[in-house]
């Protein structure tokens, strides 16, 4: 493992050699996604502050009393997985605002899995820039007000409540002109559009929801529109088929936009392909016009070579795991050369000491998050066959493990069989539990498609997700102080969170 580059270049090959070779390789590559922190802590001591990005409970009590009321009043609206296909209910409501989402121009962000590692990314990017930016991403990992930040870091507690009384006068007047109330989704994007202008912001970094077309955050027209790879998920509102779920995420590009389209399966790049032309946007494609030139593992992340719009940025050191989060960091430097005209209107590339800078201080919490040692306990939000097939694959490559132990607790409404099937390989033994959400599959039907899938023998459960972690770490525990037993805690962005609080984070 190296976490330099060689001291001499005298017998690598050609860089537009390599590049080629990548080019060919990545046709057939799965479009992985998912996120990859890595960091470390001690298992049986208290881990340290929350990292930025997952903000702890406000301090002040009078604070927290005031945003649990505003969680309490969104907890009464239409759930995330609660959809009536349409924008015209944002629509009125950004009406009624003023148009806050017309202030400052935007990067809007779809595809399946890795859409808020690569918005943080681009985040990260354009703050280096010296921009002040904007970021509305989804889900949360502990949260709320994780969904909407301001230059780098979620906005703090009081502005989130403040920002809600602001708006709820308008939400109030929306709900009473439509057949139905706005959803919990729909009042915090025209929260996180007001407070973006309140700022006000230099760009703003959004992440859909779900697809594109019809999802609340269409209703700004960004001029670079990213597209990372897409899988299935959420077919039951979105596709069967990646053509047919491409067809609703090419919602989101614009006329004369810029699409900075991720490598994707055949038919489903087809199909945003024959969108960008319909609206006469420019298309940059990876593994054509940019893309991944070489990446090296080292401590603590991975060392690139990425090949952008304006031309390679060599000894770029990222502070993530695994060859799909090196994808998305090509992605993410090509929007944000897209955004600032590089290939276009400028022929020169960024400066790269400041995207080096600007890389190094990625993060991404709840991404293979390492949260103690001893043995290792990682956590990961892969949800999806996608998503759990690169969490898997950069665990082997990331961590030494000669036993690794599952915790997954999944959502009722996914391919839970896709998942366990990818994490099969492996895990020596999983633990299935739940967590405390409605949406959460309940551990003994968990438990029922994981004996099919790992055997009877390699399978436990443990309903509730304290009891789960304790069963997790005696088992990794069991090869020895010194062993190579590790825990990654998987399935659920919301079993995540609520592990990462169980292991003293937040």
């Amino acid at each position: 493992m190296s976490d330099l580059p060689p001291n001499s270049d005298a017998d690598e090959p050609d860089p537009l050699d390599s590049f080629e070779e990548i080019i060919e390789a990545e046709t057939s590559r799965d479009p992985d996604l998912a996120v990859i922190e890595a960091g470390s802590r001690t298992l049986r001591t208290q881990g340290g502050p929350p990292e930025a990005g997952v903000p702890a409970r406000p301090a002040d009590p009078e604070v927290d009393k005031a945003l649990r009321e505003v969680e309490a009043e969104l907890a009464t609206r239409w759930g995330e997985t609660k959809l009536e296909p349409s924008v015209a209910r944002i629509s009125a409501l950004m009406d009624v605002l003023g148009e806050p989402q017309r202030a400052y121009p935007s990067i809007h962000i779809t595809g399946t899995n890795g859409k808020t590692s690569t918005a943080r990314m681009i985040e990260a990017l354009l703050g280096a820039f010296e921009l002040r930016t904007g970021r509305y991403t989804s889900p949360h990992v502990q949260s709320v007000t994780e969904r909407i930040s301001l230059d780098g870091a979620p906005i703090s507690a009081e502005r989130f409540v403040e920002t809600y009384q602001d708006i709820a006068p308008y939400v109030e007047m929306t709900d009473a002109r439509q057949e139905y109330r706005l959803s919990f989704f729909e009042v915090l994007t025209g929260m996180a559009y007001a407070a973006f202008a309140d700022a006000p912001v230099d760009v703003a970094v959004v992440e859909v929801g779900m697809g594109g077309s019809w999802d609340a955050t269409n209703v700004i027209d960004g001029s670079v529109a990213v597209v990372t790879p897409i899988d299935l998920d959420h077919t039951d509102r979105l596709g069967t088929t990646p053509a047919e779920i491409a067809g609703e995420k090419a919602g989101i590009i614009k006329r004369d936009a810029t699409v900075i389209m991720a490598q994707q399966p055949v038919d489903a790049a087809q199909v945003l392909l024959k969108k960008a032309v319909e609206v006469d946007a420019t298309v940059a494609r990876e593994g054509l016009e940019f893309g991944v030139v070489s990446r090296q593992i080292a401590v603590g992340g991975q060392l690139l070579t990425l090949r952008g719009l304006g031309g390679e940025y060599p000894e770029v050191y990222l502070p993530l795991h695994g060859a799909h989060q090196a994808h998305n960091a090509a992605v993410a430097l090509s929007a944000v050369e897209a955004f600032f005209g590089v290939g276009a209107q400028r022929a020169e590339p960024l400066d790269i000491d400041t995207v080096r800078k600007a890389f190094a201080a990625v993060a991404s919490p709840g991404r293979l998050e390492v949260v103690r040692r001893s043995p290792t306990v990682v956590l990961d939000a892969a949800h999806n066959p996608a998503g759990a097939r690169a969490a898997a694959a950069a665990v082997g490559e990331a961590f030494q493990f000669t036993r690794l132990i599952g915790v997954v607790g999944a959502s009722g409404d996914k391919n839970v069989r896709g998942l366990l099937e990818a994490f099969e390989p492996v895990f020596a033994e999983i633990v299935v539990t739940q967590n405390s959400t409605h949406r959460a599959m309940d551990a003994d039907a968990l438990a029922a498609v994981a004996v099919e899938v790992f055997g009877e023998d390699r399978v436990q459960v443990e309903p509730r997700l304290p009891d789960a972690l304790e069963s997790a770490i005696t088992l990794a525990e069991e090869e020895g102080e010194f062993a190579g037993g590790g825990v990654l805690v998987t399935g659920s962005v919301i079993t995540v969170g609520e592990a990462r609080l169980l292991l003293g984070k937040g």
